[in-house]
C-alpha cells in the first residue's frame, strides 16, 4: 500500500468537503432518505466495502467515498465525531415505524 503525506490544512479541507457530502443515489440516496440522502460519513462500512470491490462512482463523490472508506477501514471513524456533533449526531439509518395502535 502506498501512503502519501497530507498536511493538516489539506486534511481539514478534505474533512470539510466530506462533511457536506450526501449520498445522492441508491439504497441510501435521496429517494429513500429525503431530502438529501445519507451523509457519506454515516454510510455503513459494508456498503462502502461493496463500492470498493465494484468501483466507486466516477468524479469527486467517488473520491470522497473512497477516502471515507479508507478512514473507516483503519479504525479512525472517530475523526468524524465532531462533524456528527455539529449536525446533531449520527444519521438514523433505521426507518421509523408508524406509531399506530388499534385496540379494536
Amino acid at each position: 500500500m502506498d501512503f502519501t503525506e497530507i498536511d493538516r490544512e489539506d486534511f481539514r479541507r478534505l474533512l470539510e468537503e466530506i462533511a457536506v457530502s450526501f449520498m445522492p443515489f441508491g439504497k441510501f440516496g435521496r429517494k429513500e432518505y429525503p431530502p438529501k440522502g445519507v451523509p457519506i460519513i454515516d454510510l455503513p462500512p459494508e456498503y462502502l466495502d461493496w463500492f470498493k470491490q465494484r468501483g466507486f462512482p466516477k468524479g469527486r463523490l467517488g473520491e470522497l467515498m473512497a477516502q471515507v472508506y479508507e478512514i473507516k477501514a483503519v479504525g479512525m471513524d472517530a475523526v468524524f465525531d465532531p462533524i456528527r456533533q455539529v449536525n446533531g449526531g449520527r444519521y438514523k439509518l433505521r426507518k421509523q415505524r408508524p406509531k399506530r395502535f388499534d385496540f379494536e
